[in-house]
């Protein structure tokens, strides 16, 4: 990571002119202000991932087959090669890969991701970035982290300036996200691209009873939600603060200071670690979970149902959505897809099968040590393994944090 050094030791003082004092505190407090690194007050973090109206995510269903071509190529590699093992191999498809290891009934739990900037401040995007990573672990159960590895584009179209101050801000963020998931960066890649991307490895190991295997859902459960949707329209919504033609668009039924406040509870929530949300599902006995991220709330959904050892299915009734984006995504037509349960969320919420009994206790519980809602948003009964959102859910407006 030797460009990732020298950048940060040439620009410190303009990370420190961000980061002074308390770190965390201050970057939540004092948004990013461009002029006040000597940028051009028009500089947006988010126009280096412009893909001109391309998707950066492969489609669900093409992944899903690629995914299963490269299972079928490894399945009897696998079974030779673990029949002696008795902690399971569990490969691709779900969010963690985990893999049994040689030596003491240990396994290896390890899981990467990276995207494109989708909020303009660069410390936060940097822990946005790292809290998705960790994310896919958290999903698992798996609430410690040994070791992260940053991966980095830097933007062949940044200016010199440009990169000098926003990459040590992402890389900070990056690090002050893992510190306070009590882990460390220790590595890396650096390379240029076309366009500027974010993301990282996290790895684990631990015993089996570390994690929880996602496919242990049944009849009569129920499914929360513990982080809200609607974050890809916020961020959406506020890039289109300075594009009148879209603007337009959604102005009659949302006000900017709604946008503005949407947008940061957005970058609250995607920062926000899963961590005490993964740690409570041993507590209150967790069936399974995976955590929401670019295939929207129902895909997910869709996934983790497939993976299911029961004939089971999840039905979903309530969806929690950041405060006026519903409207946003009414008024935009079918371009978002929200309330289908398909637009794309980032560092989202785990979606958990807990038990009835259970489930009350769980959210409580959670919004008493996060200070943060989760809510029961569907059951699970009997079927075949699918899901779905019924045609008119509840929409629940979650308001912007004081």
């Amino acid at each position: 990571m030797s460009y990732q050094s020298s950048v940060a030791q040439d620009s410190l003082s303009s990370a420190q002119l961000e980061m002074a004092g308390n770190p965390n505190a201050l970057a939540l407090r004092r948004p990013f202000d461009p002029v006040a690194h000597d940028l051009e007050a028009s500089f947006r973090l988010t126009r280096f991932a412009d893909l001109k109206g391309r998707s950066c995510k492969v489609p669900q269903d093409v992944l899903s087959k690629l995914v299963e071509s490269l299972q079928q190529d490894y399945s009897q590699q696998d079974q030779d090669q673990f029949m002696h093992v008795a902690i399971p191999r569990i490969g691709i498809g779900l969010d963690c890969s985990v893999t049994p290891l040689r030596h003491g009934g240990l396994c290896l739990v390890q899981t990467t991701d990276f995207f494109y900037p989708l909020v303009d401040d660069p410390y936060m995007m940097g822990k946005i970035a790292c809290a998705n990573v960790l994310s896919d672990l958290y999903a698992m159960g798996v609430t410690e982290c040994d070791n992260m590895l940053m991966l980095l584009g830097v933007s062949t179209k940044m200016t010199e300036k440009e990169r000098d101050v926003v990459i040590p801000l992402i890389m900070r963020g990056f690090k002050d996200s893992a510190l306070e998931a009590g882990t460390s960066v220790t590595g890396g890649q650096t390379v240029i691209n076309p366009w500027c991307t974010i993301g990282g490895v996290a790895t684990t190991i631990c015993q089996p009873n570390e994690y929880i295997v996602p496919d242990n859902a049944v009849m009569g459960d129920v499914l929360v939600l513990t982080k809200p949707l609607g974050t890809q329209v916020a961020v959406n919504a506020h890039q289109w603060l300075d594009q009148p033609e879209r603007w337009n668009r959604i102005k009659l039924v949302v006000s900017e200071e709604d946008v503005r406040r949407a947008y940061h509870r957005a970058m609250d929530s995607m920062s926000r670690l899963n961590r005490i949300a993964a740690r409570l599902m041993h507590k209150y006995n967790a069936h399974g979970s995976t955590d929401v991220t670019g295939f929207g709330l129902l895909g997910h959904a869709q996934n983790l149902a497939s993976h299911q050892k029961n004939e089971v299915s999840f039905v979903i009734h309530n969806l929690p959505v950041i405060a006026k984006m519903a409207a946003v995504a009414k008024a935009c037509g079918n371009m978002f897809q929200l309330l289908q349960g398909h637009a794309p969320e980032t560092s989202g919420g785990l979606l958990i099968c807990l038990p009835r009994e259970q489930a009350a206790a769980y959210c409580k519980d959670i919004e008493k040590q996060e200070g943060y809602q989760a809510w029961i948003i569907g059951i699970v009964e009997k079927g075949n393994r699918t899901a779905r959102i019924i045609d008119k859910p509840r929409v629940i407006e979650v308001p912007a944090k004081d």
